[in-house]
């Protein structure tokens, strides 16, 4: 039996045609690449922000019953070094002489590192050597009229007693004469009484006198006394102002010369320079203990206490850093410059550590964390 090419196709079974993707269009793939790595490279984005917030956030947060608080942003004062052990040394002042000037003739170096007695600076003492020597002589002169004084004193003293030896002698010679008055004449027994009366008159002058005498030779005496007590002081004061033209270290340390008021102008003292008695021209510290002395405002004040550490720059030094803690806090404040309401108190921090360049009235910067609690671990949070 013939079957139609048509009933032939539809009984035998067609071939699937193949499963295959479309043929891609020219540039397809070369766009694909780039879109994958953008895609990629903001995934790890997010990934690393996520992980950046969790870590701020563990470090941020403390623990439950930690010692540790929420860290404040750390308070800034500024103030100046100063010496823990410092000496001023004062131009000096003389005895019973009026406030005046003074030259410089010998002066040590701003810098020097000075021992205990060592001549720190020397004023010119002509004047001083001159009053002294004139004082000197003065003394001698009043000390010499003095011992003649006294020495004609006594010679006029023993003279006087004779005299009145004399005179008590005549007045008992007329004594005896009178017991003998009944067996003389009238006349002389008159005589005899004149004659006592007479010696009697003689002796009490005599001793009155006497005693005026003295009187009067004690005060010529204590008169040469006194002047000659008084140059001798004049001449101590004069020596002793001499000696007080030498100043020497109290204690072992650093030269540092003053900036004072001196022939119209500031400035630091300089050999020939006349400087007047009484002004702290110079000092002597000890730079291997040194601290900061700052000003803090009234509401910054009440979160400071005593042993807060504190981190201490100098201005003049910035690479160098101190660590300190607060040691004194004044009990009163002070009026402020911009207003008088506001009240300014100071303190006064320790500097942990030395250094060559650490020096005295230098400007430091403190930063202090007023939430740190006092004994806590570590200089500085």
């Amino acid at each position: 039996m013939h079957l139609s090419p048509t009933e032939v196709s539809l009984s035998e079974p067609q071939p699937a045609p193949p499963s295959s993707l479309p043929e891609p269009r020219p540039g397809t793939r070369s766009l694909r690449v780039p879109t994958v790595a953008a895609i990629a490279l903001l995934l790890v984005a997010v990934v690393l922000v996520a992980v950046f917030r969790h870590g701020a956030t563990s470090r941020g947060t403390p623990a439950p019953g930690s010692a540790s608080a929420v860290a404040e942003p750390a308070l800034r004062l500024n103030g100046t070094t100063e010496a823990v052990h410092r000496r001023a040394i004062v131009a000096p002042m003389l005895a019973s002489e009026s406030f005046g000037s003074l030259t410089v003739t010998r002066l040590a170096a701003s810098g020097t590192r000075v021992r205990k007695g060592d001549l720190l600076a020397e004023f010119d003492r002509q004047a001083q050597m001159r009053q002294f020597m004139d004082k000197q002589a003065e003394y001698v002169d009043f000390a010499n009229k003095t011992a003649e004084a006294q020495a004609k004193e006594v010679a006029d003293r023993a003279k006087d007693e004779t005299e009145i030896g004399r005179a008590e002698s005549g007045w008992s010679k007329a004594g005896l004469e009178m017991q003998k008055v009944e067996l003389l004449s009238k006349i002389d027994a008159e005589k005899a009484q004149e004659t006592l009366e007479e010696a009697k008159a003689t002796l009490q002058q005599l001793r009155m006198t006497f005693d005026l005498k003295r009187q009067a030779a004690q005060a010529g005496i204590r008169l040469l006394e006194i002047q000659r007590d008084r140059a001798k002081q004049v001449m101590d004061h004069a020596q002793a102002n001499a000696t007080l033209m030498e100043i020497r270290s109290p204690i072992e340390g650093v030269v540092v010369l003053n900036t004072i008021w001196k022939q119209g102008k500031m400035g630091e003292v300089q050999e020939g320079d006349q400087v007047r008695a009484g002004v702290t021209f110079m000092q002597v510290v000890d730079p291997s203990q040194m601290r900061v002395r700052a000003s803090v405002n009234q509401e910054d004040f009440l979160g400071l206490r005593i042993g807060v550490p504190a981190r201490i720059r100098l201005d003049a030094y910035p690479e160098m850093l101190f660590s300190g803690k607060l040691e004194e806090m004044a009990p009163i404040a002070r009026s402020g410059d911009f207003s008088p309401k506001l009240r300014t108190f100071s303190v006064v921090f320790s500097i942990h550590g030395s250094d060559a360049r650490l020096m005295p009235d230098l400007s430091a910067a403190v930063d202090v964390n007023p939430a740190t609690h006092v004994g806590a671990a570590g200089a500085f949070p």
